[in-house]
């Protein structure tokens, strides 16, 4: 019997694996005029990111970046969402400036830095890119596939970057003793597996050693990763359930830890990328893991804070499917219309429960009737979401 994660694994781990050799930075768009461009100055240090400007005319932007710092450090150009990324540069070394060139149409972006290379980042700001006058006109499609790829590994990497600390920060607190703590960080931790779940399952047995629920392990298998501790956190109530031993919160603690450890190498590992069709994909099989689990509140069946996977996994979803818009509008602009309308809809559908940023309401607190408010939303989403792929790769 092929298990949940597995099935939903089964349409991308054959795109993901079958990687492209593109290591060359190739920007979303090309501007035409007369080559000038503006150049910003950015200074990475232990705690800012600062930016000598705010603002750019469209067109071509040169940032610098300097790393202020004793450790390596990135900088990140992030698009209006905040967790699309335009364009990186990673491993900057102490006193080493390095350069991003990006040809940006009017609109709003958010710089940030990551020194050390890991968590949140640090001095995330604005940048605001204002109409020139100048054409900026969509490049070649390889180029655009070049780029596309590029970028959704850059994601790939900053969210994984963020999951370790955010791990580590919830198993200290579970492993402490400090229940409401870890109770508060569980699901704002898992966020970020969840935006980039169709990745780990590329990897075998990552996933389910991660993220199998109990009703998906087989019997003689052993049960770790996030839902075992999960219901050790809010246990049964009935009176059959044992508690976990210190040793073994301290065991599945370490799991977890490997595992996440796991993830975050082979994803920055210098020879890891994905196929175009690997990224149109994952937004069909991110919708699929709501659709299949989250809708139902089997997912959190101890925590009940499925709303949290739901939206990391639309908000994955939407990166995924932003990475590739520019590739599928000229091919099908009908299908990026109702795209476009049906995310927006289905986003403003679910704030209407909460944020990650506030909190959402558990599942047990929804109506049957807000359930299956959200489910047809899902499903208005689903069905021309499933035909992605087909438009990327015609």
């Amino acid at each position: 019997m092929i298990s949940r994660n597995a099935r939903a694994g089964l349409a991308i781990a054959a795109g993901a694996t079958a990687l492209l050799a593109l290591t060359a930075c190739v920007p979303n768009t090309s501007a035409s005029g007369n080559g000038e461009s503006t150049s910003v100055a950015v200074s990475s240090t232990a705690d800012a990111c600062a930016v000598s400007k705010s603002t750019a005319p469209s067109g071509t932007v040169v940032f610098t970046v300097k790393n202020n710092t004793d450790q390596v450090t990135e900088f990140y150009l992030l698009a209006d969402d905040g967790l699309r990324v335009v364009g990186e540069v990673e491993n900057v070394s102490p006193g080493v400036p390095r350069t991003l060139t990006v040809h940006l149409a009017a609109g709003k972006y958010f710089t940030v830095c990551k020194p050390g290379m890991a968590g949140e980042g640090v001095g995330k700001a604005e940048f605001t890119v204002t109409g020139s006058g100048k054409a900026i006109e969509l490049t070649g499609t390889r180029s655009r596939l070049t780029a596309a790829a590029k970028n959704y590994v850059a994601y790939l990497r900053d969210q994984v970057s963020q999951l370790v600390p955010a791990t580590q920060g919830f198993l200290a607190a579970y492993l402490a003793g400090d229940t409401a703590t870890a109770m508060a960080l569980y699901p704002t931790a898992r966020a970020y597996y969840e935006r980039i779940e169709p990745v780990a399952e590329s990897f075998g047995d990552l996933d389910p050693e991660l993220d199998n629920r109990e009703a998906d392990v087989a019997s003689g298998d052993e049960w770790t990763g996030w839902h075992r501790i999960e219901k050790d956190l809010w246990p049964p109530a009935n009176a059959g359930y044992l508690p976990l031993t210190p040793d073994q919160r301290i065991a599945y603690a370490a799991k977890l830890t490997t595992n996440t450890q796991q993830l975050s190498d082979a994803v920055h590992a210098s020879d890891y990328s994905v196929s175009i069709d690997a990224i149109s994909n994952g937004a069909i099989g991110l919708l699929d893991e709501v659709a299949s689990g989250k809708i139902t509140g089997e997912e959190e069946i101890w925590s009940h804070t499925d709303l949290w996977d739901f939206q990391a996994n639309l908000e994955g979803a939407k990166v995924a499917y932003d990475v590739v818009r520019d590739i599928v509008a000229p091919k099908n602009p009908a299908l990026v219309k109702t795209l476009d309308s049906r995310f927006g809809s289905l986003e403003t559908q679910l704030a209407g429960h909460g944020s990650l940023a506030t909190g959402f309401r558990f599942y047990d607190q929804l109506t049957t009737s807000e359930i299956k408010a959200l489910a047809d939303g899902v499903n208005a989403l689903g069905e021309p979401l499933s035909r992605l792929t087909a438009a990327v790769v015609d």
